[in-house]
């Protein structure tokens, strides 16, 4: 059963792509300015469930799922990964919000769902006005100073990018032992609410899903490089401020400099901090979430 937000209205939009029409599902809830909210892997919408509701009292929240995520349209990928490209993925979302009425918008991001927000505001900085990033430094730059220990703590990043079909079928054997072995390791399970974790399950349970999980970090290591890239030589910046947040006990804070590595892809001065907690934020600490958003996009 999907996870719903009290008082938010669930839709499917259909959206346009290179791919073919694609459904985004999204719950929508409040009034004022535009705020969309996207989540990270292997998780779908339903990481804001306690965030969201407090939100929509200042904002009209939208939060989605991500294409090959959730209850959104799973495209099988092709052979370049072009299809879950973050450019593809941000462009989804675009679509969305120009379908829902906004021309802009605020953009939240945590996870995978950060690096579709980092590409939407690259393609489309009339649109996003303010953009806050929760745990990540850039893709590329993440690629170019891999270590030692960011591979053995993310070493899911170089197992999923394997061909087609290794880590779907591996995962396909036993989806929940996966799962709680990559979502439990830091700080356990017992931060996700029991009808949270049986979306998320069914999720990595769902050869499709898995597939365009999979796709979603192939095309991570491949065709956004290519992109990021073309955006160095270029000299293209984020134009719009920034906020980057991270937990003490992640990997993104032992191994990376979030404010330093988003700095060099900004045109403004880039603030944030480090809070204590470890990667999944907006479920381990809502409350900070909730006044951090808030305060920056007022």
């Amino acid at each position: 059963m999907t996870v719903t937000f009290p008082g938010f209205e669930q839709k499917q939009v259909t959206v346009s792509s290179d791919d073919g029409p694609i459904e985004i599902a999204c719950l929508v809830g409040g009034t004022g300015p535009g705020l969309l909210l996207l989540h990270g892997f292997p998780q779908t919408k339903a990481i804001w469930h306690q965030v969201a509701p407090e939100l929509a009292k200042s904002f009209t929240v939208v939060a989605a799922d991500l294409r090959g995520y959730g209850a959104s349209s799973k495209p099988h990928g092709k052979p370049d990964h072009a299809t879950y490209s973050k450019r593809s993925m941000a462009k989804d979302q675009h679509c969305l919000m120009n379908a829902l009425g906004h021309k802009q918008f605020f953009v939240l991001g945590h996870d995978r769902g950060a690096r579709v927000s980092h590409r939407l505001a690259m393609d489309f900085p009339q649109s996003v006005r303010k953009l806050m990033l929760l745990d990540i430094s850039p893709t590329l730059t993440m690629y170019d100073k891999t270590s030692m220990a960011f591979a053995k703590g993310y070493w899911h990043w170089f197992f999923l990018i394997q061909p087609e079909p290794v880590p779907e079928t591996l995962i396909g054997a036993n989806p929940e032992y996966w799962l709680k072995n990559h979502m439990g390791r830091h700080a356990g399970t017992g931060i996700f609410s029991p009808e949270r974790w049986s979306e998320y399950l069914a999720g990595a349970s769902n050869p499709q899903g898995m597939h365009a999980m999979c796709e979603d970090y192939r095309a991570a290591a491949t065709i956004d490089l290519v992109h990021d890239r073309e955006d160095r030589r270029n000299s293209k910046k984020l134009e719009m401020p920034v906020r980057v947040i991270w937990g003490e006990h992640g990997l993104v804070n032992q191994c990376f400099t979030p404010i330093a590595d988003w700095q060099a892809v900004s045109q403004l001065e880039v603030t944030g901090r480090a809070v204590a907690c470890g990667h999944y934020i907006p479920e381990e600490l809502p409350e900070f979430v909730i006044q951090e958003a808030k305060a920056f996009f007022q």
